[in-house]
């Protein structure tokens, strides 16, 4: 079993698709854990996206995740992080398959170079660790 951390972005939030994600992770038998609203700010993306802080691109991320509220939880399961990981789709929704999020719901760059891909969850076990533990101060 394992326990994942996944973000419906402003994006998804703005245009009512939260719901639609959530019957998506209990379709797939996945509990969820924990579950809020809230507004993003510099120090916790900071935090969760310590990797690209240097990159030119990030302050475009900065930009869109605090453009809106979000809704960020966590869900358990059996091998909930790959599962999760698939149905979202790549980060890019024009490569992403039919089926998933992104496919169905993303929007793609926006007039700013956005990437609006409704939703984010963790790449690895250890990722969901400390992704959980920066968003609900755990672990």
């Amino acid at each position: 079993m394992q326990e994942t951390l996944f973000i419906v972005k402003p994006d998804g939030v703005k245009r009512g698709l939260v719901g639609e994600v959530l019957r998506r992770i209990e379709r797939r038998g996945f509990k969820l854990t924990r579950l809020e609203m809230r507004q993003a700010d510099k120090a916790i993306l900071a935090r969760h996206y310590e990797d690209l802080l240097e990159k030119p691109f990030y302050h475009q991320i900065e930009r869109y995740m605090m453009e809106g509220p979000l809704v960020v939880g966590t869900f358990y399961g059996p091998d909930a992080v790959k599962t999760w990981r698939k149905t979202m789709g790549v980060t890019n929704p024009a490569e992403a398959d039919m089926g998933t999020i992104r496919a169905d719901f993303a929007m793609g760059p926006d007039e700013n170079g956005d990437m609006r891909n409704v939703v984010h969850g963790s790449d690895s076990v250890e990722s969901a660790e400390r992704e959980i533990n920066i968003w609900f101060g755990e672990g």
